[in-house]
Formats: structure tokens, C-alpha cells, sequence
């Protein structure tokens, strides 16, 4: 496996398709983490901008190999095998983004709440680097349910992608809108939730999307 995410890795880099998904999230945080802003929504802005870019990430990384490219990695190591490094590429780099993302939140913000109250800075910041993983993964779950070998049909994959991405970043029910409610609710008060509910939710989530994408890998390709 670690072969086949340094393969992976070296494609994805190499492809510079990974630039547009990582100028996005740039431009997200450029326009929405103002310095000397309340630390919590800075964070609950930084990781609600993932959710969209790691369904983004995903797409690049389990197509960037030509069909005969791909045909000859699953001969190889096993499709799903082949499925699943792709997958955890894109995790690996949508969580390089989220990790610098918390962080520049948490330089130029100031802890204090919307109403100007203390806010403890080591607990906001995990809280919101575990929302941030929380809103990486639930893209992650759409990532690989809205493309290959799930969905065939490039055409269709890209906009069931970003509906189903606004969907969960607007619907009370989805882990990532939780995880980013209680930061900016939080704000309202200098309270600090910690999100282990939303994460605890999106982490089998995350895998049984992941692992039904690889079984079927195996059985299309």
C-alpha cells in the first residue's frame, strides 16, 4: 500500500490538476478569515471550505489515471486496492490543506467570542481542527460516491459532487453542518464544543463509502 500512495502521490503532483481545488480554498480563506476576527468562526470558515474541495480532490485523484493506466495499477495490486490508495491520497492532501487552514485561522484570528468574551485557545483550536477532518471527511464520502466506478458518467458526476456538497454543508441532519454550527454558535457565546459527536459520525461514513467504491472497483474492473 505505501507504493501505491507514493504512486499516487507522485501522479497527483505531477498532474497539477490538485492547483484549482487548493487556489479555491485559498480564495475561501482569503475572503473569509479576517485578521483580528472571532477565532471560532474563522474556524468554523476554514473547515466548512473543505467539504467542497475535498469532494473536488477525491474526483482528481481517482481519475487521474488513463483507463489503460488504471487497468494496468489494478492488474497489478488489486482494483480495490488500487481504488482505495487514490481515495486516501486525496484524504492525505485535503488534510494537508485542513491542517494549514486551522492554522492560519488560529494566527490571524483573536480569542474572543462575537460578543467580545474570552475564548480558550487550545480547546477552539482543537475543536475546530476536528471539524475541519469532520467536513474533509464527509467530502471525502462524496468524493467517492459521486465518481468512478460509482457513478460512470463523467457528465453526472460533478454536479451530483457539489449538490450533494451544498447539501451537507445546509442540512442540520449532516455531521459537517453540526460541526460547524457549534463553532459558530460557540462564537455567539465564548463557549467551545468540541465536535467528537459530528466525527464519531462521519468517520464510518467516510468508510463505508470508501469501501463500497473499492468493491466496486473490483467487481468493474
Amino acid at each position: 500500500m505505501t507504493a501505491l500512495l507514493r504512486y499516487q502521490a507522485a501522479l497527483l503532483i505531477g498532474s497539477h490538476r490538485w492547483l484549482p481545488p487548493v487556489i479555491l480554498y485559498a480564495a475561501w480563506l482569503a475572503i473569509g478569515v479576517q485578521s483580528g476576527g472571532p477565532v471560532l468562526d474563522a474556524f468554523g470558515y476554514a473547515a466548512g471550505g473543505l467539504l467542497p474541495v475535498a469532494v473536488w480532490l477525491t474526483r482528481v485523484c481517482v481519475t487521474n489515471e488513463p483507463p489503460a493506466a488504471r487497468n494496468c495499477t489494478a492488474a497489478a495490486a488489486g482494483p480495490g486496492r488500487a481504488h482505495l490508495a487514490a481515495v486516501l491520497t486525496a484524504v492525505c492532501a485535503a488534510t494537508l490543506l485542513a491542517l494549514l487552514g486551522t492554522a492560519l485561522a488560529l494566527l490571524l484570528s483573536d480569542p474572543h467570542s462575537s460578543d467580545h468574551r474570552a475564548v480558550p485557545l487550545a480547546p477552539a483550536a482543537l475543536a475546530g481542527l476536528l471539524a475541519a477532518l469532520v467536513c474533509l471527511l464527509t467530502g471525502t464520502a462524496i468524493g467517492a460516491l459521486s465518481n468512478w466506478p460509482v457513478l460512470r458518467s463523467p457528465g453526472w458526476s460533478i454536479p451530483v459532487g457539489m449538490l450533494a456538497a451544498l447539501l451537507l454543508l445546509v442540512l442540520g441532519v449532516s455531521p459537517a453542518n453540526a460541526a460547524i454550527s457549534d463553532l459558530i454558535t460557540g462564537s455567539l457565546h465564548g463557549t467551545v464544543t468540541t465536535p467528537w459527536l459530528p466525527l464519531a459520525g462521519t468517520v464510518p461514513l467516510a468508510t463505508a463509502a470508501t469501501a463500497a467504491a473499492c468493491a466496486l472497483s473490483s467487481r468493474r474492473g
